[in-house]
């Protein structure tokens, strides 16, 4: 079921919060079980099929978080170390079949030559999500940081919805005690009008913002598909639209989850804060997708040594790190080269950083100047890399970069030509071609991200605009001095209040996105 759905809105999400509070007056367990009954219907009204695979992953998991939990308080690491390598390991081969298998086939096939043959294998939804999720939770239990004895408690915290497709990953620790407190079994309206306003600013940024401008990148990235050589502009166009389409939708996303999280009285951790202000790459991975970088650096990047062995090592580790990381995002080489992509990026960020002090003056620029050329440059590369991401072959990819880089040239519609009146003539004489038909779609996509590029650099997030209402688990640890200033007039002028001004925004705002839902359209993560 989708969040941007009239089922979801107006159906779902009202009668499982109305029947939890009634049904919570007959005890915690009651609570539990019937969001338990409402998480799953919400999963399996994709595909019922697969609730067979959510519940026996479940299951298992339950055992053998029981095993690691007597373990770690019996003092038996060795017998624990076991059963956390089958609870892993079992974990990570459901996701590789589900995941892997048709492009792990595909792929010897094109290095061999061979004719090995295997039926499309249907990714379930928000298997990637739910499978990390498991593997935090058996690697807390053999900590001994996470126990839980009851399997309907357990059941809760892998299926309560709000989370369960794309995230945020959560830990046991962090939402387990929430649903303990008996103050959570009591509706307040405080919660209800803080999460109502949070998931109607994630709605309006999906059904509003990254809708809106999906159809400007999507007929560029197929036009690239077909080897059709583009303009610099309009393959600028279509990178850029498809960047902010996807700001918009997982930002979208992630607040909705947050906003339906908080209608139950239930934090959740941020998962995004602004990723496109940052000035380097490290602070990027900071701000996107917040609970997955957590997760490779904690289960991954640590465990394979970190930064402790020297430069060298902590280099490799890096790159091996972005490499599975882009892996997880998709079964394609394309997402493995945006994973390695960033890897680099990382590494050339840490030897810049060591050098800088050194080759780079103090001084030698104005401080705001610096910052601004270190955002541009992040940004670029953030921008390169989604043309990977995005693009379903290197072939592609290269036929977007090569018009990006200019290699085709510079023209305009005819249509925008003949509006320019004596500047046509400058450019033209500096080898500005034209062509005929799409001078609509060329304007407003370069309209839509005139006004959408300023929005996401200077106006606070949601966290921010909602900082009065502890709107998550915990505020944003970095800092902002490797991003782009907050406007302080601006973000003191959009703090949100309990007030009626708020309501009637909220209120024009929902009724603006419901109008939007025109169409199914799926958020771009569900698909990871």
């Amino acid at each position: 079921m989708l969040f941007n759905s009239y089922a979801f809105l107006f159906m779902f999400l009202p009668l499982t919060l109305a029947g939890f509070f009634w049904i919570a007056r007959f005890g915690h367990e009651a609570a539990i079980l019937w969001l338990v009954a409402a998480s799953l219907f919400f999963y399996g009204w994709w595909n019922p099929v697969y609730l067979w695979l959510i519940l026996g992953l479940t299951l298992a998991n339950f055992a053998i978080g029981r095993q690691l939990g007597q373990a770690a308080a019996q003092g038996r690491p060795r017998a624990g170390r076991v059963w956390l390598i089958l609870g892993i390991g079992g974990n990570l081969g459901v996701l590789a079949w589900f995941k892997y298998a048709n492009f792990a086939v595909g792929t010897v096939n094109a290095l061999a030559g061979s004719q090995l043959f295997l039926q499309t294998v249907v990714l379930p939804l928000g298997i990637s999500f739910f499978i990390f999720q498991k593997i935090a939770y058996l690697a807390d239990a053999y900590r001994g940081l996470a126990r839980e004895y009851k399997l309907s408690h357990f059941m809760l915290f892998v299926t309560f919805f709000p989370q369960l497709i794309a995230g945020p990953i959560v830990h046991h620790g962090e939402i387990m005690p929430q649903f303990m407190a008996r103050a959570t079994l009591r509706p307040r309206l405080d919660h209800i009008g803080i999460g109502v306003t949070i998931l109607t600013i994630g709605l309006f940024k999906k059904a509003v913002l990254a809708d809106s401008i999906a159809p400007y990148a999507t007929p560029v990235f197929e036009a690239a598909a077909r080897g059709e050589p583009l303009s610099l502009l309009v393959a600028w166009g279509g990178a850029l639209a498809y960047t902010l389409q996807l700001y918009f939708d997982f930002s979208g996303y992630s607040d909705m989850a947050i906003g339906a999280a908080r209608l139950f009285g239930i934090y959740l951790p941020l998962n995004f804060h602004s990723p496109y202000k940052a000035t380097n790459i490290v602070e990027f991975w900071r701000r996107w997708h917040m609970t997955l970088s957590q997760f490779l650096r904690d289960y991954l990047y640590i465990p394979l040594g970190g930064n402790r062995h020297g430069p060298l090592a902590r280099n490799r580790n890096l790159l091996l790190t972005m490499l599975l990381g882009g892996l997880w995002h998709g079964a394609g080489w394309t997402f493995v080269m945006w994973g390695g992509l960033h890897g680099v990026y990382l590494i050339v960020n840490h030897a810049w950083g060591r050098a800088a002090a050194a080759l780079w003056p103090a001084g030698l620029l104005p401080a705001r100047l610096g910052r601004l050329l270190a955002w541009g440059l992040t940004f670029l590369a953030v921008v390169v890399g989604w043309v990977f991401f995005r693009s379903g072959s290197f072939a592609a990819a290269l036929v977007m970069l090569q018009a990006m880089a200019g290699c085709n040239g510079v023209a305009l519609p005819n249509a925008v030509a003949v509006q320019l009146g004596d500047l046509w003539t400058l450019l033209a004489r500096a080898g500005v071609g034209t062509y005929l038909g799409g001078g609509a779609t060329f304007v407003l996509t370069w309209v839509w991200i005139a006004a959408l590029l300023p929005l996401i650099l200077l106006a606070p997030n949601t966290q921010q605009i909602m900082a009065s209402a502890r709107p998550a688990l915990t505020a944003f640890g970095g800092s902002d001095r490797h991003a782009l200033p907050l406007l302080p007039w601006l973000a003191e002028r959009l703090r949100w209040r309990p007030t009626r001004a708020w309501a009637i925004a909220a209120g024009l705002a929902t009724a603006w996105s419901v109008l939007a839902l025109t169409r199914v359209s799926e958020f771009l993560y569900f698909q990871f």
